[in-house]
């Protein structure tokens, strides 16, 4: 399982992996699942792959050789005029690797092993920052005012962080912020889950990373963010009101 969140801002857009591939608890694994093309001054794509790592090592590769020679290999992401072909494109590929892996599985029903999912993020010159989440499918759906972040993997232990502190406006450094107390709090409830993890900071029209840095367990912020967290959750739960094994008391009635 894996844990990735790409997230829609006013200011651009803010994306963290982790790297953790397991086969059980005694076979774990470091793979990357953050990938990223820019060309400078006219777009930056940002990918986050999780589920059958074949089958993303697949789509990832393919997508590295049509980009190395994108006028003999096509389409190509970096030839592609919107970033709604840009996640047609990942769709489409997604979907013909699965179904050529389950075609080769044969009939004993294997098949849906090979599945995975992915979030695209980006922007192409004289558009709009866009984000998409592509299911195994080849379809896929678009970040909205609504829906402002996705997730893929292990999504649910991060995502109360999310929903109630998320805001359009906030700065970049407060969504890392926001991102690093999600993961933490997956970490902690997911053996999963595991550092290191990938940040990628994209800034509206800059098309190319604002920032972009691997966090490991040494990482002293990380670790900052993590303790202060769990000891301002210990002050919160201290600080709600206390219960009584009494009855409550009867009102008064008022004449």
């Amino acid at each position: 399982m894996t844990y990735c969140v790409g997230m829609v801002l006013d200011r651009g857009l803010v994306m963290m992996s982790d790297t953790r591939t397991n086969s059980g608890v005694d076979n774990i694994s470091v793979f990357r699942k953050m990938f990223s093309w820019h060309v400078p001054g006219e777009r930056i794509i940002t990918m986050m792959t999780a589920g059958n790592l074949a089958t993303t090592q697949a789509v990832v590769s393919q997508l590295e050789e049509r980009n190395k020679a994108p006028g003999e290999r096509r389409p190509s992401l970096l030839e592609a005029p919107t970033m709604f072909q840009v996640a047609t494109i990942v769709g489409n590929l997604l979907r013909d690797v699965i179904e050529r892996r389950q075609d080769d599985g044969g009939p004993s029903g294997e098949g849906p092993r090979f599945t995975a999912s992915i979030i695209i993020a980006g922007q192409i010159r004289g558009m709009e920052p866009r984000l998409f989440m592509v299911y195994p499918e080849g379809n896929f759906i678009e970040a909205s005012f609504d829906t402002p972040f996705f997730q893929i993997g292990e999504t649910k232990y991060g995502r109360p962080i999310l929903l109630r502190g998320y805001e359009p406006t906030m700065t970049f450094e407060d969504a890392v912020k926001l991102l690093m107390v999600s993961f933490d709090s997956t970490l902690a409830a997911n053996l999963s889950v595991g550092l290191p993890f990938d940040l990628m900071v994209i800034e509206r029209d800059r098309f190319e990373p604002l920032h972009q840095r691997r966090i490991t367990k040494d990482d002293p912020y990380f670790k900052q963010i993590s303790s202060s967290w769990s000891e301002a959750l210990r002050q919160a739960f201290h600080s709600l009101p206390d219960y009584s094994f009494d009855p409550p008391a009867v009102a008064a009635e008022i004449e």
